[in-house]
């Protein structure tokens, strides 16, 4: 059975009831009950970023379960995020543009701010609750570029479960010689399906997991997976560069207690899929329209149901259940193996209690293509102020997204607001905008 050597570590540790003359400063004490398990880089408990001891034994089972090269990180995968776009992007010598999905995540964007590279968007779809790229879609834009992308960006699964044909899409990306980079954050455990559906055993090249987006552990776990192992020092050097030099031990005994779970992650699964599919099934029977095909996430379109998202977690939450996500059109639940037959039944039943009414008709939002006035890095630290979303049709946004989750942001950063983007705020609730001045 794979080890805890982080875990093991701390534990003795906290177990001789030290005096601790080090960091933190509650100094194993306090009202939460998990101080004496929150340590620095004392003796023997390693470095994240230069890891020589049990942060590297650690490591190395993690890897060995994943099955590529694989580093933790104690700041989710938007540290992750900003490790492999640096790593991309300097490997191709700064050169190219990134071809990315328009619906990246906002870290993404900030990457963007902070390296200054230059972004072309794939569009896909014609709203801003999916962003579904394809082969081809790749292969048209790699083919539209006068310089090689130094890489292709893409989020899979998305917030609604939808998962993009990441075998088909690295095929065209290797062909070119072109980089493909997962955002796979909620996909952690695709790796542990009877056959895997984890990008990096599809062709991805660079991915990062939220290992506490669907796996036991805390917020703020998560993994980065590379395929050359040669590029561990790299990898490291680029999330020291952007992360805190002050990682939770809670976090990383979090992630390396995970390892044993792992290996025991496939028979979860197993008892847990036919539970889920079975509840998608009688969703559907009883006429609820669902959206997405990842395993784990229920996503309900509850506009066709007669009710916003909003409403139906209203409801939900005087009955103890809580969503991952709502809002006008959908409500998502994410499901783990942690969830008993209970829970699933409960939520069956407190859905299927609700009476269908006549489907909300309001039309769809149709997105925009915004106009590039300047990059993301110009606009961030250009001049700024905020103004009433309703009076900005014209003015260049200066914040690094104005959302619209769980997909396309309505306007990014250095882009021009026009007539669509202000009924998307306004449908979407947004009152103000930052703007350059």
């Amino acid at each position: 059975m794979t080890g805890t050597p982080v875990c093991d570590f701390v534990r003795e540790y906290a177990a001789k009831a030290p005096v601790r003359l080090h960091m933190p400063g509650h100094k194993g004490k306090g009202p939460l009950g998990c101080e004496a398990l929150d340590i620095t880089e004392i003796r023997g408990a390693d470095d994240l970023f230069h890891p020589e001891g049990i942060l590297a034994e650690s490591e190395a089972n993690a890897s060995r379960l994943f099955g590529w090269p694989t580093v933790y990180s104690a700041e989710g995968s938007s540290l992750a995020i900003r490790a492999m776009l640096y790593l991309a992007y300097t490997q191709a010598g700064r050169k190219g543009r990134c071809l990315a999905g328009r619906n990246a995540h906002k870290s993404f964007l900030h990457t963007a701010v902070l390296l200054d590279f230059p972004i072309a968007w794939l569009w896909a779809g014609d709203n801003y609750l999916s962003c579904p790229v394809t082969a081809e879609t790749v292969e048209r834009a790699i083919g539209e570029e006068s310089e090689k992308p130094f890489a292709v960006y893409l989020t899979s699964p998305d917030y609604l479960g939808n998962m993009a044909d990441i075998q088909g899409i690295s095929a065209v990306c290797h062909r070119h010689g072109v980089p493909l980079l997962v955002d796979n954050a909620h996909g952690a455990y695709l790796k542990f399906l009877p056959v895997s559906r984890h990008p990096m055993d599809l062709g991805a090249d660079l991915c990062c997991d939220s290992a506490h987006k669907t796996l036991p552990v805390l917020t703020g776990g998560a993994y980065l997976h590379f395929r050359d192992a040669g590029m561990a020092e790299r990898a490291r050097q680029a999330m020291a560069l952007f992360g805190s030099t002050s990682p939770s031990w809670l976090i990383l005994q979090s992630l390396d207690a995970a390892n044993p779970y792992l290996e025991r992650l496939p028979q979860a699964i197993a008892a847990i899929a036919p539970r889920a599919a079975a509840l998608k099934g009688a969703l559907l029977a009883h006429g609820f329209a669902l959206v997405g095909d990842e395993l784990l996430k229920i996503t309900v379109h509850a506009s066709l149901w007669g009710y916003s998202g909003e409403e139906i977690a209203e409801i939900l939450e005087k009955k103890n259940i809580f969503c991952e996500f709502a809002d006008g059109d959908f409500i998502v639940f994410m499901l783990s193996p942690q969830n008993t037959a209970e829970e699933l039944e409960l939520l069956w039943e407190s859905l299927c209690a609700l009476p269908g009414k006549p489907p909300i008709t309001e039309p769809p939002l149709r997105r925009t293509r915004p106009e590039a006035a300047c990059s993301p890095r110009q606009a961030a630290f250009a001049p700024q102020e905020t103004i009433p979303a309703e009076e900005s049709l014209g003015r260049v946004l200066a914040a690094a997204t104005v959302g619209c989750p769980p997909a396309v942001p309505i306007v990014m950063c250095g882009e021009r607001i026009d007539k669509t983007a202000l009924e998307a705020f306004r449908r979407c609730g947004i009152a103000y905008v930052t703007v350059i001045k």
